[in-house]
């Protein structure tokens, strides 16, 4: 029972942290995630940054001729505070307006009117519905939310997304001195049409002359700020609680070991090979275990949906609770693995008669 309950406490710690890794990481990289091009071309100078990136129309012009058949969409952000009715006048919603030609996943085809946009499913907790007016930095730019995406966050904000035609406005009239010409965009996006070969990322930066840094959607997730920092640490501290977990069930079943050597010394004598013993013992810790898992998954999912979104950046699912589950049933087999040469030595004379 005692190591039930601690089992419990390591499971839902270990579900936690997955489950607050997933949630950070998640809403640091939801708008890359949520891009249906296979491809990402920054500007050379820009460190890989969206930010500082500005693609020029005749740097297009020679990714659109090395992406043959493949698509190319432009790609703009602006990070920006928006007041929201209901709301007091500096009471500043922090959000990620995106520009954008190819629409992320969970948006219709082509890009909504000017000054129209879609808004990331978590700024519902803001109070933000279809229809609202939203006003965006210093000057006010005024937007209409016309729908919902999910899982599109961006750098740990909710984003809103428009033309590129309503992304150069805002641009403008809130960060004059980041505005940008006409057919500049921050990024380009390639792939995502069936109809084209996507074309590899050392041809496009090839055909540009070394103007461009290309990267995978998956590189350009670990290349944001601290994304990898911050998986590596999270994942370090998991891995630290699995040891944990591992030091007590071996601590647990070499004291249960001791306690029952009169009855694996019987056993013995009847006839049980240590084999049969030991994989007695394993088959409890499993059982422990398995209860332990069980009611840290309970718990993980009753967390996650009381939670509000966009508030605790906490996502669980069905990966993550099996995987925490491998992890605990290993360092049990582990574990349990020290009580092996024990039980081996258990001799059915002397742990009857008391001298084990």
């Amino acid at each position: 029972m005692i190591a039930t309950g601690i089992l419990t406490l390591i499971a839902l710690l270990l579900m936690f942290l997955g489950g607050l890794l997933d949630g950070l990481t998640g809403g640091s990289t939801g708008a890359l995630r949520a891009q249906q091009g296979e491809l990402i071309v920054y500007s050379s100078n820009s460190q890989d940054s969206l930010v500082r990136s500005r693609i020029t129309p005749e740097v297009r012009e020679s990714v659109e001729e090395a992406a043959g058949g493949a698509g190319v969409y432009g790609l703009g952000s602006v990070q920006l505070g928006a007041r929201i009715d209901g709301k007091g006048p500096r009471d500043l919603v922090a959000v990620v307006l995106f520009g954008y030609e190819s629409p992320p996943r969970g948006v219709p085809e082509g890009a909504p009117e000017d000054g129209e946009v879609y808004a990331d499913r978590s700024l519902e907790a803001e109070g933000i519905a279809v229809g609202d007016e939203i006003r965006l930095g210093p000057a006010r730019s005024p937007v209409t939310v016309v729908g919902f995406l999910d899982d599109s966050r961006y750098a740990g904000q909710g984003t809103l997304w428009g033309s590129l035609d309503t992304w150069r406005s805002v641009l403008e009239a809130s960060r004059p001195g980041e505005r940008v010409g006409d057919g500049v965009v921050q990024a380009l996006l390639v792939g995502g049409d069936p109809s084209g070969d996507t074309p590899s990322a050392e041809a496009i930066d090839r055909a540009t002359g070394g103007a461009t840094s290309t990267l995978t959607i998956a590189e350009a997730i670990d290349a944001l700020p601290g994304v990898a920092q911050q998986q590596t640490v999270f994942n370090q501290i998991i891995g630290v609680t699995v040891i944990i977990a591992l030091v007590v069930v071996a601590l647990f079943f070499a004291l249960i070991t001791v306690e029952r050597t009169a009855l694996y010394g019987v056993l013995k004598a009847l006839g049980a090979s240590s084999g049969t013993l030991f994989a007695g013992v394993l088959l409890q810790a499993l059982v422990v275990t398995s209860i332990a898992s069980a009611i840290g998954a309970a718990a993980s999912l009753a967390l996650d949906a009381a939670i509000p979104a966009g508030s605790i950046p906490f996502t669980t699912s069905a990966g993550l609770l099996l995987s925490s589950a491998a992890y605990l049933a290993v360092a049990a087999v582990i574990g349990c693995a020290f009580s092996l040469r024990r039980v081996l030595r258990v001799d059915p004379a002397s742990a009857i008669g008391g001298e084990q």
